[in-house]
């Protein structure tokens, strides 16, 4: 293991400078990362350094170990605080207890007791990490949640587009047999409930109805094909995603369907009504697949239930479609959001080879382009993007068309169109970020004065989370947010000292600092001697 960090916390610098010497920090599992004279010093120390543990004595100016040990608990809670105090005092002890102090030990430190609780400690946290990295028990934990993590997956895949990458890693990674297919097809399961006929043993418990029905589906169909089968978030019981190879096929996956609704009928007295969607050749088409089962569920009130219903027996399908699907249009979108210029060109290629295939009217071939524009024009205004900015003044939608007729003309206008707007919405973020940090400067420069103005207070203001704030002010600013209110109060604090007689604790008071003490403090680690030299020497 990898030494551990810690920061020394205590107002007297001999006595931290005695710890330091006395204890052989490496044999006990750690190294000194700093220190600090109070409590104000180390909680932007902290912030700095992160260290694994906090070392604190119990009494100091400004801000006591208490205190301290609060504001870690609160904003650090995997930091390890250990106080101690020259003061045998049992309320002190009752209060780090509940502050969930790792230690509580008295002055005058002795350094076997000290290393003997470092090391243990060391031992902790050593076990800690273990706990987390331990591969044989992670592997349990992922084993046992394994079947919830793969319904997840199904329900996601059926809802959302997920890209083929991704839906191929996942299939590997959960054993799911249905990859490498030539089509796939979806089966949507509704167990009618309500229809329960004669009643058996089984009916009393209702949610055992739906699994007695899974084991039905799954001896049937594992004589047929590759298949998965998994409970439905929504609008279905249950649901099949069935792998077609050359020796099968959708009329014969139809039967064994059938099949099942005969079998459950006669064996568990529970009609079944099963909706089979189009079939899809890509992984990626697979939300559509599902939409057009659940879509074959819904004409139950006209081919009646427990059988199987065909969406091409309800929906008879044309010579040929060329749609602008969610699927596509997704991928389109995000490859202008967030995508290099070699994902926005595999997004219009695709978009392009899909017109160049389509064996249809050039009729269907203009809605096809209609949506594709609507979509820009959507993002456009999604992200207030001026249009002539980015067509370059182009006349209206039917005139855009009649310039590009051919397939080859509309992808490269598209391209172009795709590529700007990338563009414009990368510099519109960095803009966006730079006027937010803007907004929190002056958000700081007009409330410095309040002793009590916080990263949380800011970001209120700003509806951000704290985290990303923090991140984002550093880099715009170069000065972690502590580090910039500390030097705005002491340059405002140089002007009132140059420009008035203010005695030090006004002057403390209005830039913020409620301890003139503390203001001294810190006024003169920036600047070498205490506030009132400084107005002498001027």
């Amino acid at each position: 293991m990898d030494l551990y960090s810690i920061i020394l916390v205590d107002d007297e610098e001999e006595v931290r400078k005695s710890i330091i010497k006395k204890i052989e920090w490496q044999a006990a599992g750690f190294r000194m990362v700093g220190d600090a004279e109070n409590g104000e010093d180390a909680m932007e120390k902290i912030e700095m350094l992160e260290p694994d543990v906090v070392l604190t004595d119990i009494r100091m100016p400004y801000m006591d170990g208490l205190a301290l040990a609060e504001k870690v608990r609160q904003r650090y809670p995997s930091i390890k605080v250990v106080i101690f105090s020259g003061y045998d005092d049992f309320e002190y002890a009752q209060k780090a207890i509940k502050l969930n102090v790792t230690e509580y030990i008295l002055k005058p430190v002795n350094v076997e007791e000290l290393t003997s609780i470092l090391k243990r400690i060391k031992n902790n946290l050593d076990r800690e990490i273990e706990e987390k990295r331990n591969l044989s028990r992670l592997r349990e934990k992922y084993r046992n949640s394994l079947p919830i993590i793969r319904e997840q997956f199904f329900n996601d895949l059926v809802h959302k587009n997920l890209n083929k990458e991704l839906v191929e890693q996942k299939l590997k990674e959960y054993d799911i047999p249905v990859l490498g297919a030539r089509k796939w097809v979806i089966a949507a399961i509704d167990v009618e409930k309500e229809e329960v006929g004669e009643p058996l043993s089984l009916h009393s418990e209702e949610e055992l109805i739906p699994i007695s029905v899974m084991q039905i589906v799954r001896e049937k169909l594992e004589g047929y094909s590759r298949f998965s089968l998994f409970q439905s978030a929504s609008e279905a019981d249950m649901v099949v995603i069935a792998a077609l190879d050359e020796d099968n096929s959708i009329t014969g996956l139809i039967a064994v369907l059938g099949d099942i609704c005969k079998e459950t009928k006669r064996i568990l007295k529970v009609p079944v009504t099963i909706g089979i969607g189009h079939s899809c050749e890509e992984l990626s088409g697979i939300k559509r697949a599902y939409r057009s089962s659940v879509d074959a569920l819904g004409y139950k009130a006209i081919a009646g239930t427990g059988s199987t219903i065909y969406i091409n027996d309800m929906e008879p399908v044309g010579a040929g479609k060329l749609e602008f699907d969610s699927v596509t249009e997704g991928e389109l979108i995000s490859s202008i959001k967030f995508g290099t210029k070699e994902k926005i060109e595999a997004s219009v290629k695709g978009i392009v080879d899909k017109m160049k295939t389509a064996k249809v009217h050039h009729r269907q071939q203009q809605v096809y382009r209609l949506g594709v524009l609507n979509s820009i024009i959507q993002m456009m205004q999604q992200y207030d993007l001026a249009i002539e900015d980015i067509m370059g003044g182009e006349p209206e939608y039917t005139e855009v068309f009649d310039k590009l007729k051919k397939i080859e003309e509309f992808g490269q206008w598209l391209l172009k169109i795709a590529g700007k707007m990338n563009q414009k919405i990368n510099q519109e973020r960095d803009m966006t970020t730079r006027q937010v940090i803007q907004e929190a400067r002056q958000y700081i420069m007009d409330h410095y004065q309040n002793p009590d103005l916080s990263v949380e207070m800011i970001c209120r203001h700003l509806h951000m989370s704290p985290a990303y704030f923090s991140t984002m002010f550093k880099k715009e600013t170069g000065q972690a947010y502590i580090a910039y209110l500390t030097d705005l109060r002491l340059n405002k604090a140089v002007e009132l000292l140059n420009k008035t007689d203010d005695k030090t604790y006004i002057i403390a008071a209005k830039v913020g600092y409620q301890e003139q003490n503390y203001f001294s403090y810190v006024f003169k680690k920036k600047f070498g001697v205490s506030p009132t030299r400084f107005r002498g020497a001027r």
